[in-house]
């Protein structure tokens, strides 16, 4: 028997005053300690998983841009963000989300590249047509796991001209690529970016695709994009095959590092606008941790799962630092009376909203 533990987190965000706070000298950045706190947490999983929001595109004077017409933010980020998370922890790296072509398909292709230099893996944007139709397995002490990701829609539109292959759209091509890979590992998980930015709960469209790909042979379904943490649900479940087995759904993970969002409120278009008000759910986030087992007769099942709340600390003591800290009460940090009550509201907030087991 083998067990291993797989860690996951949301959305990984980089908005102007969290890079600026991540300059040094000579045109350089740090972003080591914005991780610094839940680095332990993160390397000691077996494998680890997170959602790269942004793009490396390369040098630029504003990072962060804006469409004309939405003013929708377009994302990049340097490059010593990718060997921050390296360092941290992270294994591998989804990249099938609405950022994904923010800087085009010249920086959704560079993006990978400063993947590859750093040694992470990743699934759901792809440089050819050939590397879109090879799978993500990785081999983890024995247990073969595939790992896919698509993504419900991208803000920046591919041209007439550029191939669909460049990124995982859901489309009946989820269900196609699970079964496929479904036959070849030992576990499948299927990472989602999909739902209503800002909303609590799952909407009937998410929980119809989770039904869909758990049927179709998923074990694990990782939801992302709605920016606050969405309840998770593990049970027994029988898919088309007749298999009966343990089936775990996150519908989003919410924010891991980001700055802060505003309040935001539906319009009567069903759009969104920022009131003043912050939103403590959009700076909450976890790291889920999975365990996962195989039996000598190769069957393999999730077997427990546990989570750590975590909180975007934004200090702005002498220069504003961003970092993410696992809420602990009592806190263990050099934090402000009024840090500690938002963290205990964050723990709150967290954990009457998921009603799992937390674990450190």
């Amino acid at each position: 028997m083998t067990t291993i533990n797989i860690a996951a987190v949301g959305d990984i965000l980089m908005w102007e005053r969290q890079i600026e706070s991540a300059k040094l000298a000579n045109d350089t950045y740090s972003f080591d300690n914005m991780f610094k706190e839940v680095k332990p947490y993160l390397s000691r999983a077996d494998l680890t998983i997170g959602n790269l929001e942004t793009t490396f595109f390369g040098r630029e004077q504003n990072y962060i841009q804006r469409q004309k017409e939405t003013l929708w933010p377009l994302f990049n980020c340097p490059d010593e963000l990718a060997g921050t998370l390296k360092n941290s922890g992270f294994d591998v790296l989804t990249t099938a989300n609405n950022h994904c072509l923010d800087r085009g398909v010249t920086g959704l292709k560079r993006t990978l590249d400063i993947l590859d230099q750093h040694q992470i893996l990743h699934t759901g944007t792809f440089r050819t047509k050939t590397e879109s139709q090879n799978f993500l397995i990785k081999n983890v002490k024995g247990i073969s796991i595939g790992i896919l990701s698509f993504t419900y829609g991208t803000n920046v539109a591919l041209n007439q001209n550029d191939p669909p292959w460049l990124v995982n759209y859901m489309t009946s091509n989820v269900v196609t690529h699970i079964k496929k890979l479904r036959k070849q590992v030992d576990l499948l998980i299927v990472c989602l970016h999909f739902g209503i930015e800002f909303r609590r709960y799952p909407s009937f469209e998410q929980k119809n695709w989770v039904k869909n790909c758990f049927a179709s042979g998923a074990d694990v379904i990782l939801g992302v994009h709605p920016h606050v943490i969405q309840p998770f649900v593990l049970e027994q479940i029988k898919d088309r095959e007749g298999i009966t087995k343990p089936r775990f759904v996150i519908y989003s993970l919410g924010n891991f590092i980001s700055d802060r969002f505003g309040n935001y409120v539906p319009t009567r278009r069903g759009n969104f606008i920022p009131e003043r008000l912050q939103n403590i759910h959009n700076d909450s986030g976890m790291i889920l941790n999975l365990k996962i087992t195989k039996e000598s007769e190769g069957d393999t099942r999730i077997t427990d799962f546990s989570y750590i709340p975590t909180w975007v600390h934004l200090n702005k003591k002498e220069s504003i630092q961003f970092s993410v800290l696992p809420v602990q009460i009592p806190s263990p940090y050099d934090v402000s009376p009024t840090d500690i009550e938002t963290m205990k509201q964050v723990w709150a907030n967290t954990t009457t909203h998921l009603k799992g087991k937390v674990e450190f």
